[in-house]
């Protein structure tokens, strides 16, 4: 069920649901919040029984239990369906239709849409398919209050634009498993210093998205700090991608060593960007959570 990556899309929900206008009662929450992550262990569950074949190959995956035989495909498929089914039923009994239904599309889009389509067909899978992951704090929001509103899709776009800096940080200095599982991901398709530059560009639109929930209120001061602070950090590390030799193939003995550090600066950014992506919505899970949300004067009229 992918629990690292299960445990980022709960707390993101979390944060869309504590900072909707809309108290919600502490069970109905609870149960919303582990439907959010049936959902997307159910969709992870999918994704490795379909990736069986490029699983093995790529050296990252291999150990998973689909390759090496610990869980036939056919199981990982069955267990996948009834955990899809269960957590959207149970959304709409803890909450509402609207949740249930964009959870039920979130992981419709994951599986079928990003795995068994883009994955394995375009460069782009992962910009587009950057949807499935970004679904989690509008689910939230839509549990607490039954509709999605502007802070929402900002929060969706949040996550929709920090997917290809962090996915590409990722797939550089990974970039030999992908070509060799023949994924196109878009160092193996377009090259590293094409990738380099388009994690450049996606950073500037990352982090001027994130200015976002200042412009309606929906982030204070804290928010504010991490803001400014965390995405300083994020576009240093990201200049230091676009500078470096990150993903490139050493033609020479006397250039492994930029080569490394290129990867380094790949490695720094990929990691930096998970607990970047963490500290904004823990700011906002603060401020709403803990009643300490004071947003800043004059920006949302």
């Amino acid at each position: 069920m992918k629990p690292r990556v299960m445990a980022l899309v709960v707390f993101t929900g979390l944060a869309g649901l504590v900072a909707a206008p809309v108290a919600m009662h502490p069970l109905a929450a609870a149960v919303a919040i582990l439907c959010i992550a049936i959902g997307a262990g159910a969709a992870g569950a999918f994704n490795m029984a379909y990736d069986g074949d490029i699983d093995a190959v790529m050296k990252r995956t291999r150990r998973r239990p689909v390759p090496t035989g610990r869980i036939p495909a056919s199981e990982a498929y069955a267990f996948a369906g009834v955990m899809s089914l269960a957590s959207v039923l149970l959304m709409a009994l803890a909450a509402n239709y609207v949740a249930a239904g964009l959870l039920a599309f979130s992981i419709f889009f994951y599986c079928v849409i990003y795995t068994m389509w883009l994955k394995r067909s375009t460069p782009q899978n992962i910009v587009i398919g950057g949807a499935a992951g970004a679904f989690p704090p509008v689910i939230g929001w839509a549990a607490a209050t039954g509709s999605v509103s502007l802070d929402a899709l900002i929060l969706f776009a949040i996550i929709f634009l920090w997917t290809p800096p962090h996915s590409w940080a990722l797939a550089l200095y990974k970039s030999g498993d992908y070509a060799a599982a023949g994924v196109p991901m878009m160092p193996v398709a377009r090259g590293a210093g094409s990738t380099r530059f388009q994690i450049l560009v996606y950073t500037g639109l990352y982090l001027a998205a994130t200015a976002g929930p200042l412009a309606t209120g929906l982030g204070g001061w804290i928010y504010a700090a991490a803001m400014v602070g965390g995405g300083a950090l994020f576009a240093l590390l990201a200049v230091r991608v676009y500078l470096s030799k990150a993903g490139e193939t050493a033609s020479a003995e006397d250039a492994l060593y930029a080569v490394r550090a290129g990867d380094k600066s790949a490695r720094d950014l990929f990691a930096y960007s998970i607990a970047h992506l963490a500290l904004l919505f823990a700011a906002l899970l603060a401020e709403h959570g803990a009643g300490a949300h004071v947003a800043l004067p004059g920006l949302a009229g």
